[in-house]
This record gives C-alpha cells, sequence and structure tokens, in this order.
C-alpha cells in the first residue's frame, strides 16, 4: 500500500502474529499494507496518523473489531484480542521477542518434523500455546530417546501428539475455524 510502512512485521496493526502465518512461512506475504497489498486497516492507520497499532489509536476498539475473531484466514485469529492486551501490557519490544522465540520454534518444528500436512497445525500451535509449553515440548522432544530412530511420519505423528495433548489440557483446540 503506497506511503505506508510497517517497522515491526512480526505482530500487525490489527493483532496477527504475522511471521507465525503460513503464508509468511512460504513468502508469500510479508505482511499487512507491504508489497502493494490492500489492507483496510492499514489505510485506517493512515487516516489516524499511522499508528503502529491499532491500540495505540484514541478510537481502538472500533467496529472493524466486531467479530474479528470470529473466523480465522491464513493465520488463526483466535487470540486476536487477548495478543493486543498482552503486547500492550507488556511493550512492544517484550511481545516481538516473545514472537520471534516462537518463530524460532516454529521453523525448528517445520525443519524437524514436518512430513508435509503439518505446517498449519504447527502454525495454530505455536500461535496457541503459550511460550512456556511450546518448550516444555521441546524438552519432551530432546529426551525421547527413539526419536532418532524414528520415521519422520511418525516423528510428525509424535510431535502431533504432545501439541494436541498440551492444547486439550487447555481447551484449545488447533485447527482453523473457516466460514
Amino acid at each position: 500500500m503506497k506511503g505506508f510502512i510497517r517497522n515491526n512485521r512480526y505482530f500487525s496493526l490489527c493483532g496477527l502474529n504475522c511471521h507465525l502465518c503460513p503464508m509468511n512461512l512460504a513468502g508469500h506475504c510479508s505482511g499487512c499494507g507491504v508489497d502493494n497489498q490492500s489492507c483496510k486497516i492499514a489505510k485506517c492507520s493512515m487516516e489516524h496518523g499511522n499508528v503502529e497499532y491499532c491500540f495505540q489509536c484514541d478510537s481502538f476498539p472500533c467496529s472493524k473489531y466486531e467479530h474479528i475473531s470470529d473466523f480465522d484466514s491464513f493465520i488463526t485469529h483466535k487470540n486476536q484480542m487477548s495478543d493486543i492486551e498482552k503486547c500492550r501490557r507488556t511493550g512492544i519490544a517484550a511481545y516481538s521477542d516473545e514472537q520471534k522465540e516462537k518463530r524460532r520454534i516454529l521453523e525448528y518444528l517445520l525443519s524437524n518434523f514436518n512430513d508435509g500436512r503439518r505446517k498449519t497445525l504447527f502454525s495454530v500451535a505455536v500461535n496457541l500455546l503459550d511460550i512456556e509449553e511450546l518448550q516444555s515440548i521441546l524438552q519432551q522432544l530432546a529426551a525421547y530417546k527413539a526419536i532418532n530412530d524414528m520415521e519422520l511420519k511418525e516423528k510428525a505423528a509424535l510431535v502431533t501428539k504432545y501439541l494436541q495433548d498440551t492444547a486439550e489440557k487447555r481447551k484449545i483446540v488447533l485447527k482453523l475455524r473457516k466460514k
């Protein structure tokens, strides 16, 4: 979008974790308003003095946020409002650091455990689970001695089980919600 500048590509204006999105991972999307992509929220930001995050706007939350987390796109919108609140509470730098760590974890999972069918699941899980839960899963994987003898499909199933079990304990469903 002409004239729109994005300083932080990890966290979008509207509260999505852009660098945890499968489209971003595949190099198909640079984030809101970048590379001439049209985004109504980026346009609104420009109209409101180029606020970097919607929560910094005096009008937040506005009508654009009605039903914003009802459905998902390529990335989950389930925690969009709570992620905005967390970013506001902890500060942009701390929130971005957490997102960078989550991206590192996601890339590790995809590089070592993706059998070609897990990108969306891993992306949703890393988005919705807490960093401590993800780190615990990585520790479980590191401690699982037989993992080196497993086929990729078995490794993918094991990681999926760990992610699903962790999510289930918190009543989180690791699926995108389509309209």
